[in-house]
């Protein structure tokens, strides 16, 4: 099992260019995988399915990715790609954890299929490497120390990803069901009423504060105030010397 975790394509050098190649490319093969994860997620992308969008045939796409478990790596990193983390310097320390934690979510729930993935293999593409260069220098520069580090890592991208998958799994769900947020939400009503008499204080509540008509709003609201409040705590426990 160790050997399959760290079978890696950032350990191994990417293939050289053969005689007759295809004009194909590595970046064009992972952006086309990455649109069919998109749609269909990981058990939708195969080689053979791959090689037909591109035009190409499957043959000519080992040239460049060894096997799906490659491609996937390399779609894994393009998708931290797209999350920014600030310079230390370039705004405070608050504001940059809250920058990296959105631009984790939003890209998460652009490509939800990573959700299943991370973790899977060890995060060493470019991508990956430079958030993690990056997040050491802005927390060490805002005063965090050794695995204090980690674990403030760790609990903004715990928050970002808890978030991003609770939202994704219900669009999924939607999406299967082939009706709207809404739709299903009048379809529960039902069992809900059902069970309000052994739950009062439950419904009291949910009556009087979910907004079924702004799902999006509803998430992002919830995202940002948790955020907020572990902001909040690192910020007090950094003010009053870091107690035990």
């Amino acid at each position: 099992m160790a050997e399959l975790f760290f079978d890696s394509v950032w350990l191994r050098p990417p293939s050289r260019k053969r005689t007759g190649q295809p004009t194909l490319d590595r970046d064009q093969i992972v952006r086309a995988a990455m649109e069919l994860l998109d749609a269909d997620g990981p058990a939708g992308l195969s080689m053979r399915r791959l090689g037909t969008r591109l035009g190409a045939g499957a043959t000519s796409l080992y040239w460049h990715v060894a096997n799906k478990d490659d491609l996937l790596e390399l779609a894994i990193d393009e998708v931290l790609g797209e999350i920014y983390v600030p310079e230390p310097g370039d705004t405070g320390w608050r504001i940059a954890l809250s920058v990296m934690a959105n631009g984790m979510r939003s890209a998460i729930l652009r490509h939800p299929w990573v959700i299943g993935l991370l973790g899977t293999k060890p995060t060493l593409g470019p991508n990956a490497m430079r958030m993690g260069e990056r997040s050491v220098a802005l927390l060490t520069a805002a005063g965090f120390t050794g695995m204090e580090v980690s674990h403030v890592s760790a609990m903004i991208h715990a928050h970002a990803l808890g978030s991003a998958t609770t939202e994704a799994a219900v669009a999924t769900a939607t999406k299967r069901a082939g009706r709207t947020f809404a739709e299903m939400a009048d379809e529960l009503e039902p069992i809900l009423e059902r069970l309000s008499a052994d739950n009062p204080r439950y419904d009291t509540w949910r009556k009087e504060n979910v907004v079924i008509a702004e799902p999006e709003k509803m998430w992002h609201d919830s995202f940002v105030f948790g955020l907020e409040r572990l902001l909040d705590g690192l910020e007090a426990w950094l003010a009053a010397g870091k107690p035990a």
